[in-house]
């Protein structure tokens, strides 16, 4: 990832939820509830949501309509034509980097992950990845910093639902690297992830701490939380299993990745550890190509005995853990991204998987013990690198791109009918200076989607030059 990584859903049932009546229950609860999980808010049935349907135009290698064609809209902020939205559809940015954080601080560059961790009343509060791999100095006061030299971390930031302004900013986890992308906890926490993995006497640069670990993060800041039983390696997401209290963790190596769990001795507090696990399916190990979609598979799960192993033994080479769990016998996949949490299954996305390399949106069922490899690209120009995903109150998938398109890259949908569709494009060209900066973006990764609880609204981040995204209008169940 990045340098290469809610229309109304109120009380009434819809035909979507008398189909899934679990579904409507628990997603009015959260969205009535205090601290908010956001992996929680999409509680569909697995059985009607995305089930693989070879026969639709998605499969098939088309896009369906969706909300319609898209078109130029204007940024209620600067004014200027930065997105292609379908008609109906507004929306304003925020957080740019540059803009000053309460500190007085500008706002770090490369806008990744993001989640609503919390609410109160009309307000949202987002914390916010920042994918920074420097040696420059941490910001942000010395109680959040874990390397004093790194210059990763978090930010965290409101947002008024109820008039659609933002927040000032301010540091909220510092010294850090690489950032990419994380997971909401039921209690109201942030999960960043390292995409970064080294010791201390391996790196080149002159960082004081070891790298490549899953920190915890309070919106409010404070001291640095290392969850070492997470493991040491290149990580991309975790999310929280809103059922057991697991953490499910996917891995970012460009050829050889894994997807992993850890089981936590506390569930409502992670730092004190549990059993890190690699998943397995029986019968196959390579799922990296040549699995047609629909597929079925049986997990097992193999534990790691040494979850801080950051290497193969005599090669500095970041795939320690990994190694351990493919000599147990788990299942190797490539370059594991997005991974979101619903009540029933995780969802996650192989950024350039599948026989066309370019993309695999996978799903575990913990109470079935079943892995389904629900879509496949066919190709990039139907799918182009899925990275950060996300859930609809309304039932669909929201799949950010990270690839090579010319022209901008976009927010694609894939509905509850697996029908594929563009519901955003990235048309950031400025002209004129916003923040100090210029130059032509849509190149840039989409990064952070998550739907505020009342279903209104939908934030996201551009990447570069780095700023947030707050997207409002006719929402349709079925889609997103």
């Amino acid at each position: 990832m990045g340098d290469r990584s809610e229309g109304g859903a109120g009380p009434a049932m819809s035909e979507c939820d008398a189909r899934n009546p679990d579904s409507a229950r628990i997603a009015r609860r959260n969205f009535l509830g205090g601290a908010l999980s956001l992996g929680t808010l999409a509680a569909t049935s697995p059985g009607n949501l995305l089930a693989a349907a070879g026969g639709t135009a998605a499969m098939r290698g088309k896009w369906s309509s969706g909300y319609g064609p898209l078109r130029a809209a204007r940024d209620a902020t600067t004014g200027m034509n930065l997105l292609s939205l379908p008609e109906g559809f507004s929306y304003r940015t925020f957080g740019w980097t540059g803009e000053p954080m309460a500190d007085g601080t500008p706002t770090p560059e490369r806008h990744d992950g993001m989640g609503v961790v919390r609410r109160r009343g009309d307000e949202v509060v987002l914390v916010r990845n920042h994918e920074l791999t420097g040696a420059t100095g941490a910001f942000g006061s010395a109680t959040i910093q874990y390397d004093r030299i790194a210059t990763g971390g978090t930010t965290t930031i409101s947002f008024d639902t109820s008039n659609g302004r933002a927040g000032v900013a301010h540091a909220s986890l510092a010294g850090t690297l690489k950032n990419c992308a994380g997971g909401v906890t039921p209690w109201g926490t942030w999960l960043s992830c390292e995409e970064y993995a080294s010791s201390v006497s391996d790196m080149l640069e002159p960082y004081t701490q070891p790298h490549g670990f899953v920190f915890e993060v309070d919106p409010a800041g404070g001291p640095p939380r290392r969850l070492d039983d997470c493991g040491q390696f290149r990580h991309e997401a975790a999310v929280i299993d809103p059922a057991s209290g697991d953490v499910y963790l996917t891995e970012d190596s460009s050829s050889r990745s894994g997807f992993y769990r850890m089981r936590p001795r506390v569930r409502s507090d992670l730092a004190q550890g549990g059993q890190l696990q690699m998943l397995g399916v029986v019968g196959r190990t390579d799922l990296r190509r040549g699995v047609p979609p629909g597929t079925k598979f049986k997990a097992r799960w193999y534990d790691i005995a040494e979850p801080t192993r950051v290497h193969t033994p005599g090669i500095a080479d970041g795939l320690g853990v990994l190694g351990q769990g493919l000599e147990a016998g788990a299942a190797v996949f490539t370059r594991l991204e997005g991974c979101f949490a619903t009540n029933r299954a995780i969802y996650f996305t192989s950024t350039d998987g599948g026989d066309a390399a370019s993309g695999q949106v996978w799903r575990y069922l913990p109470r079935e013990e079943e892995l389904h490899l629900v879509f496949e690209s066919r190709s990039r120009e139907q799918l182009n690198y899925p990275d950060n995903i996300c859930f609809s109150p309304r039932g669909g998938l929201l799949l950010c791109e990270d690839g090579n398109r010319e022209g901008g890259q976009y927010l694609l949908g894939l509905g509850t009918d697996n029908s594929l569709f563009p519901f955003a494009r990235n048309q950031v060209v400025l002209d004129r200076p916003v923040h100090g900066h210029t130059g032509d973006f849509r190149a840039t990764e989409w990064a952070g989607a998550c739907f505020s609880p009342d279903g209104r609204w939908l934030f996201v981040n551009v990447y570069a030059p780095g700023f947030s995204v707050a997207i409002t209008g006719p929402w349709r169940r079925g889609l997103i």
